[in-house]
Parts: C-alpha cells; structure tokens; sequence
C-alpha cells in the first residue's frame, strides 16, 4: 500500500504568519510542514507537501496524486470557492481527502461559507488553525487503515 499522504496548499497560504495574525495565528507554513512530517512519520506515513499561488498547479498536484498518494489534504484557500477546475480534478481521486481551513470559514463574510471543494470532500477540518494540519495527518491515517 502506497502511504504518501499528499498536503496542498493553495494561494497566499506562503504568507501565514505574516498575513492577518488574527486570522490565521503566527505559525508559519514551514513550521506546518514540518508538524506535518513528524506526525505523519510517528504514523508510518510520508507526506508531499506543496504550495502554490497558482490554479493550475494545485490542480497538477491532484493530478500527481492520483499515481501517487494514498489520500489528500487540500486546504485550496481562496480556490475553494471558485474552482471549478480543482473540484473536477478532486473528483477523479478516489481515496480519502480532506479539506481544511485554518479559520471557522463560516463565522466570517459569507463569501467564505460556500466551498465548492466540500462537495467531493471526504471530511472537513475548520477552525483548528494551524493545529488542523496534525489533526487532519491523523484523521487521514485513520481512514486509509480501514480502507
């Protein structure tokens, strides 16, 4: 069984914690990644973490996934609610994925309260800040053992 557990990052996401602290907490992508690595590793799984600013390239990602992941955690970001580019990329990966916001998406402008990446979601994390991203490697880990 493949354990690669593919973490995608969509726009702005490089900025955190620089970008709205209020929001979003002072915790860094780097440092993320690296929360991410070690739980992933005390689970027996390895991670393909990635950024990009850019639509294509999430969806590439997806794309890399298929061949080789054992399931996805997405956090597209502004992506979320409106590519339709990326949710039809979603759709053609059939193991688990996860969606995940750092903020409670649904306690800000309602601009943020309909994803459309929900839809193919196998579970969504929101509101755990950066904490989410431990929490989503071990919920995921879960799922692909009883799979």
């Amino acid at each position: 069984m493949n354990k690669t557990i593919f973490v995608l990052n969509g726009p702005n996401l490089n900025l955190l914690g620089e970008r709205e602290p209020a929001v979003y907490g002072t915790t860094t992508l780097a440092d993320i990644r690296e929360k991410c690595l070690a739980k992933a590793n005390e689970l027996g799984f390895d991670v393909d973490f990635r950024q990009t600013n850019f639509e294509g390239e999430l969806v590439e990602g997806v794309h890399q996934a298929r061949k080789a992941a054992c399931g996805i955690i997405i956090n597209p970001a502004g992506y979320s609610f409106t590519s339709i580019a990326l949710l039809d990329a979603l759709k053609t990966f059939d193991p688990p994925k996860i969606e995940l916001h750092i903020s409670n998406v649904h306690a800000r402008e309602s601009i943020y309260h309909k994803s459309l990446i929900s839809r193919v979601a196998t579970a969504i994390m929101i509101g755990f800040g950066a904490a989410g991203y431990e929490l989503a490697i071990q919920a995921m880990a879960g799922m692909v053992a009883r799979a």
